[in-house]
Parts: C-alpha cells; sequence; structure tokens
C-alpha cells in the first residue's frame, strides 16, 4: 500500500488507502515510544472517519501503557493548550487540516504544547519504519478518560489578551464559518463572552464540509456573499481543524489569509514591544510592520515547527504565518484561529476602525502562487543562474531559493514528495507578481 504524506510533525493520507488504523496504531506508537513518562491527549476535528481513528489511536497509547486524556472534538490550538494544562507528555490530534473529505492524518506534539519540531519528529519517523512496537503487559496497559470541557482553558488564554470590555461595548456583528470543522464549539463561547452578536456558518461538527475547506477565496465566494446582506461588521473562516483564519471585510471582500497573522501583530505592538517572525513564504507586510515601529524581524523556513523555532531563538514577542496562522506565546506556541478573531476585534475596538480601514493602514500588495515541474537537485543547481539573471539584491537558500527586491520578492522550493517546484511572488501589484513568476519560469526552462 502507499506510504502516507510524512512530515516532521505528523502525517495525512486518504482513509483506507494511505491511511489506515493499522497505520495509525504504528505511527502512534512511535510515537509514545519518544515520549518521557506522563499521559497523552487525544482529539480529533469533525471529519466522519475521525471517531474510527481516535479509537484505533486511543488503543494504541493504552496498549503502550500510558493513559488516554480524550478531548473529543476540539480544535489544534486547544490541543496545544490542555497539553500544558495537563502537564501531557505529548498528544495527537486526528486531523487532515484542510485536505479533502477523503483525507485524515495525525499531528503530534510535545510536552510544551506545540507541535513537535524537527528533531522529534525525525526520531518517530524513524521509529515507526525501523522499529516494531513494544506492547504493555496486561497489568500495565494504560486507561482512556473523557475530558469534561477541554475548551475552558484555551478560552481563558485567549479572553486574557484582549479587552473584553472594549470589544463588548461595540457590540460587533460577526459571521463565523466553521465549515463542519472543530472550530465552532470554542468561537461560540468566545464570541459570546466578546458580547458578539454572532451568526455560525457549518456549527456542527460533523465533517460535512459544505465547500472545499481550505479557506481561500475560491471557497469562500458564497460566505463573502452574506456578509454585507447580513450588515456584518467581519466574516471570519476557519479551516477544519482550526488553527488557519482567513477575513473577509465588512464589504464582503475577502481580504485573505495574510492579513490575519499582520493584523494581530499590529494590535500587539500598540501594547508592547518585541521581534517579530514569519516564515519565508508569508508577505513582506510584516516585514514593514517591524520597520515601521522599529522592531526586530526575522524569517524561518517554511512550517509552523520552525517559525517557532525561530520565535524561541529570538524571544520574539509574536509570529505566524500566511497562511491565516497568528502564533501568540501568551496563548501558546501554535497556530490559533481564535486568538485571530479576538485580537482582530480587539484591533477594531481599539482604532474605531473596520476591517477595511485597517486594511488601508498596510501595504498594498500582490501575491501569485505557481508550480512547475522540476526536481530539487536542478533547483540547487540553478542557484547562479536565477541570481545573475534575475538580478536580485539578495538571495537566501536557506529554504530554496529566496530573491529580494525592494519593491517585491520570488520563492521557489522543490516539494518533498513529487518533482515539482512551488513558485511564491509577491510585488505592489498582480501584474508585477506574475511577470516574477513568468520570468523565474523561463530561466528555469533553459536548465537541463
Amino acid at each position: 500500500m502507499p506510504e502516507p504524506i510524512i512530515s516532521i510533525s505528523g502525517l495525512r493520507g486518504i482513509v483506507g488507502s494511505e491511511l489506515t488504523p493499522m497505520v495509525a496504531i504504528r505511527y502512534a506508537a512511535a510515537f509514545c515510544s519518544q515520549l518521557s513518562e506522563g499521559p497523552v491527549i487525544l482529539a480529533r476535528d469533525g471529519r466522519t472517519s475521525g471517531p474510527m481513528l481516535a479509537d484505533a489511536l486511543a488503543s494504541a497509547i493504552q496498549a503502550n501503557g500510558r493513559n488516554c486524556l480524550d478531548l473529543g472534538v476540539a480544535s489544534t490550538p486547544t490541543v496545544g493548550a490542555e497539553v500544558r494544562h495537563r502537564r501531557a507528555a505529548g498528544a495527537i490530534q486526528v486531523s487532515a487540516s484542510h485536505n479533502p473529505p477523503e483525507y485524515n492524518g495525525m499531528k503530534l506534539f510535545g510536552p510544551d504544547g506545540r507541535v513537535v519540531p524537527g528533531a522529534i519528529g525525525n526520531r518517530v519517523l524513524d521509529a515507526y519504519r525501523f522499529q516494531e512496537p513494544i506492547w504493555a503487559l496486561s497489568e500495565k496497559v494504560g486507561t482512556r478518560e473523557k475530558v469534561d470541557d477541554p475548551h475552558a482553558y484555551h478560552l481563558d488564554l485567549v479572553l486574557q489578551t484582549v479587552d473584553v470590555s472594549a470589544i463588548r461595548a461595540k457590540k460587533f456583528r460577526v459571521l463565523v464559518d466553521s465549515n463542519h470543522g472543530a472550530g465552532s464549539i470554542l468561537a461560540r463561547r468566545l464570541l459570546e463572552a466578546l458580547g458578539c452578536r454572532t451568526t455560525l456558518l457549518g456549527d456542527t461538527p460533523d465533517g460535512r464540509f459544505e465547500h472545499p475547506p481550505e479557506p481561500i477565496a475560491e471557497n469562500l465566494q458564497s460566505v463573502a456573499a452574506q456578509i454585507p446582506t447580513g450588515s456584518f461588521h467581519v466574516g471570519f473562516c476557519q479551516d477544519p481543524d482550526a488553527d488557519r483564519l482567513a477575513i473577509i471585510d465588512e464589504l464582503g471582500t475577502y481580504i485573505g489569509e495574510e492579513y490575519t497573522s499582520v493584523l494581530c501583530m499590529k494590535r500587539a505592538l500598540m501594547q508592547h514591544r518585541g521581534p517579530l517572525v514569519t516564515n519565508c513564504a508569508s508577505s513582506n507586510m510584516t516585514a514593514y510592520l517591524a520597520a515601521q515601529n522599529n522592531v526586530a524581524f526575522f524569517r524561518s523556513k517554511v512550517g509552523e515547527a520552525n517559525v517557532v523555532d525561530a520565535m524561541l531563538m529570538h524571544h520574539a514577542l509574536y509570529g505566524g504565518e500566511g497562511s491565516g496562522g497568528p502564533i501568540d506565546p501568551r496563548v501558546g506556541l501554535i497556530r490559533d484561529s481564535f486568538v485571530g478573531m479576538a485580537q482582530v476585534l480587539d484591533l477594531m475596538a481599539a482604532t474605531n476602525q473596520s476591517i477595511s480601514q485597517l486594511v488601508d493602514t498596510l501595504p498594498r500588495m500582490a501575491m501569485i502562487k505557481d508550480k512547475m515541474t522540476l526536481t530539487k537537485d536542478k533547483l540547487l543547481a540553478s542557484i547562479d543562474r536565477l541570481q545573475s539573471q534575475l538580478k536580485s539584491e539578495s538571495i537566501s537558500t536557506e529554504d530554496g531559493i529566496r530573491l529580494d527586491w525592494p519593491d517585491g520578492w520570488l520563492l521557489l522550493r522543490a516539494s518533498n514528495t513529487e518533482p515539482i517546484v512551488r513558485l511564491i511572488s509577491e510585488a505592489p501589484d498582480e501584474e508585477s507578481a506574475r511577470k516574477l513568476i513568468a520570468r523565474a519560469k523561463e530561466v528555469m526552462a533553459t536548465i537541463s
């Protein structure tokens, strides 16, 4: 059978094909073998295959001699909060993030409540591939305990980061699209606590997505159309495990995931000073915000674990990814859509500005994403040619090849799972961004 897609922080695959109960059990056993003593938390998003996989994983955790703390349906950032709150050895979230319904997967957490970094993830992968599981004898088999109200602690952490009274005074009208994922449970409680008049779409977490689950513009047209007709101040759109957040303004304009972390950082910098971190595939708006506020700015490799590593290294005030993932270390070292909702509302209340007005305070940038068939070896061999023919002001090879100019940038990254190169460009307008992609493709096409 084909192997699931495996990264340093977990795996995902089509249920019944790449991802079977046996794969899940072996991977969970490998993960448990790398943890220190203590219980393991288990949760899932709303996908229909989630209960089946959760039962398989619970048996693997118990058979490893550990107690399993079962949160039921919960968001990925909630899992991170609960790991720290309950001093667990780690956690497994059953989710395939934004993949289609036929997929599911597993996200792994360490005892610090973050998605596991590369060193741990690689050890888990080695154990999965090369070691036979060691199962506990009957007298040492662990227990499975259902956790009552796993959302309260996370909710409290998020509320501590905002001016609740100021937000409540505004009585914002908010539309939330959870799309039948895990986000609706805490979203309802959070927005009630903030005094918002809320309409929830897809609030039953059963995985029966009403539109493709990735919160990008083409998938959210029907949601965006409801914003102006319902006189909503803002629309918030989550992915199935609720670690990503896209925003729609009061006019029904999809402003995109790139703005989520930037708006949260803007609010954070009104209160505190400190370095900002994002990855090398995210918008230059974060660099602009850092320069405007005279604070340090750092880029990491692509991937949440890499962003968090850089945040810890540089003692960052805030971090995030352009895929709609703000990371506020006061709440947890993990992308968090609830942080995004609360802090964007806090920014609106503090500035008395609408989403469209807040967006106008930031540089207007256009981002284009594309791909082409090319191997990683050929990409790395083309560094000098790209530099000489595209004449960039700077070039970085920390994660693929990134070329920067004063008014834009271009990133080329090779896929780890197929012979393609992904291209991302950003420029002041769409035409300029497309020209960067087209020019890079011309150069790469000449490589034999």
